[in-house]
């Protein structure tokens, strides 16, 4: 990944200079020259809204061409908040659409002519997913993962303690240490199948590290993926239970429930579908080519108010819960693990 620092910034209009202050660039290019000649898409936003509705975008990946987008004045406020966020990160021979957002002054002089140099410095950093395997005895060439992803997000505004550190104690360090916990678990078994623990690096800026992970399999040897993400508190279900996002896509958690008859413990499909999950976690990859890659939940991400926030600390954690879904995942997964159960392949996914 590139992290990138601007060296300069220069924006002319009818050959005056604007301030440095009033111009946002969010690309990782070293070098940007453009003017009102060239084929550069031009944009204009008005307010907040459609200010951060745009900025997404950028950090998404989705701007198909390099634009310019002038700020109106009424968006100042949100135009400022702009200001020091990062660009979205690139991965190694990726090459992005740049985005230059430029805050219009109060006169809103009609334009005539523009002129943009940018130089930025560009420094490489490496990321690393963490991971494991399990050879299994009879069928070594097909894959069962458990995954989470041991990232979160940084540094954010301090709270009325003065903490700054978002840790993620619940997304998704939570899901983390249930992949570290089958991991122990199954190592004293002999599975079937083969077994990978993968811990991933970079979901919350974009799945980069689950996205690299699937580049290495073969997703028609991958029979599924146990994908776990905030476990940490109960579900709106109550006690002995979660979710499985994409329920509806493969017989994965029919499967799973199956393999639960006769417990307390009950699967249920995602009970939050606009919010997205299923595609805005570390299963979407694998998901996209095939895959049964599901993720295991129990967030009640509606009404959660320590989500994203330096409040999602470990005292927040209900550590039985926890216990109760990684031993409910333990038991589910067997037939699968075993090699009895295959999943159905998923077809139906957004591409």
């Amino acid at each position: 990944m590139y992290t990138v620092k601007s060296a300069s910034v220069r924006f002319l209009v009818n050959g005056r200079e604007w301030g440095r202050n009033e111009v946002v660039v969010q690309s990782n290019q070293p070098r940007i020259e453009w003017n009102n000649t060239d084929k550069i898409q031009v944009e204009t936003v008005a307010d907040a809204e459609a200010l951060r509705a745009k900025y997404r975008e950028t950090i998404e990946g989705t701007v198909d061409a390099p634009t310019l987008v002038w700020v109106e004045a009424s968006a100042a406020e949100a135009f400022r908040s702009l200001k020091g966020r990062r660009s979205r990160p690139l991965m190694s021979g990726e090459k992005d659409n740049p985005v230059v957002f430029v805050l219009k002054d109060g006169a809103n002089e009609k334009v005539a002519e523009w002129s943009l140099s940018v130089t930025q410095e560009l420094n490489i950093m490496h990321l690393n997913n963490v991971a494991g395997i399990i050879t299994g005895h009879s069928k070594p060439d097909e894959y069962v993962v458990f995954s989470g992803h041991y990232d979160h997000i940084g540094i954010l505004k301090p709270n009325a303690a003065k903490d700054s550190i978002a840790n993620g104690a619940d997304d998704d360090a939570s899901g983390t240490a249930a992949v570290v916990s089958l991991a122990n678990y199954y190592k004293k078994k002999k599975p079937a199948r083969s077994i990978i623990f993968v811990a991933f690096t970079a979901e919350e800026i974009g799945g980069y590290g689950s996205q690299y992970f699937s580049k290495q399999l073969d997703p028609n040897k991958v029979v599924a993926m146990f994908n776990i993400e905030m476990i940490g508190k109960e579900s709106k279900f109550g006690r002995n239970s979660a979710f499985i996002t994409g329920f509806e896509k493969s017989d994965f958690g029919t499967i799973l429930q199956k393999n639960l008859r006769g417990s307390a413990f009950k699967f249920y499909p995602d009970p939050y579908p606009e919010q997205n999950l299923f595609y805005r976690s570390d299963n979407a990859t694998l998901a996209r080519l095939g895959v049964p890659a599901h993720t295991i939940s129990t967030t009640q991400i509606d009404k959660d108010k320590l989500y994203h926030s330096v409040d999602d600390e470990v005292e927040s954690l209900d550590m039985q819960n926890i216990a109760d879904i990684i031993k409910a995942i333990a038991k589910s997964a067997e037939s699968i693990i075993s090699g009895k159960d295959t999943p159905t392949r998923i077809t139906d996914v957004k591409k």
